[in-house]
């Protein structure tokens, strides 16, 4: 037997304002959209907004269901609004917001298994890393360079 360590480095900035002019209005566009998520029973709210190669953003909010099982996340509403608009167009960053109205979460909260397997498709798919802003209650954004720091061990199609 042998153990195999995995570790990643991310970005962290202390606030929004330290990224690039580019990355905070995509920031913004995501915050925008926590007013639109739909979450009366978790009260988690969910604002993405993508950015593609060609500068162009499309957004999403998380909208839930009473059949849980059927409850779309904000990160994966943006994503398909991109891919249903711009299907041939990489997505290059991915900005995602949180806001829990139960309480106070002052740092940035990572995209769920699904979604972090929705992100490595598109990454498959157009061959190349998407950039992943997290932001929350606090200032604190993290940037992450690609899905698979966050999934080290995915599932692609090369297994099928």
């Amino acid at each position: 037997m042998k153990i195999v360590e995995t570790s990643f480095a991310y970005k962290v900035y202390d606030e929004p304002s330290q990224m690039s002019k580019e990355d905070q209005a995509l920031m913004e566009k995501a915050i925008e959209q926590l007013d639109h998520a739909y979450a009366p029973y978790s009260n988690f709210h969910v604002g993405a907004a993508v950015r593609l190669s060609t500068g162009e953003v499309f957004i999403g909010s998380n909208q839930e269901n009473a059949s849980y099982p059927l409850c779309m996340c904000g990160e994966r509403v943006a994503l398909y609004n991109a891919a249903a608009h711009r299907p041939k167009i990489p997505v290059e960053k991915l900005a995602i917001v949180i806001r829990n109205l139960r309480m106070k979460i002052d740092k940035p909260v990572s995209p769920c298994g699904a979604c972090r397997q929705v992100i490595a498709e598109y990454e498959h798919l157009h061959g190349q890393n998407i950039q992943i802003l997290l932001k929350s209650d606090g200032l604190q954004v993290y940037e992450i360079d690609s899905i698979k720091d966050l999934l080290p061990l995915g599932f692609d199609n090369s297994f099928l």
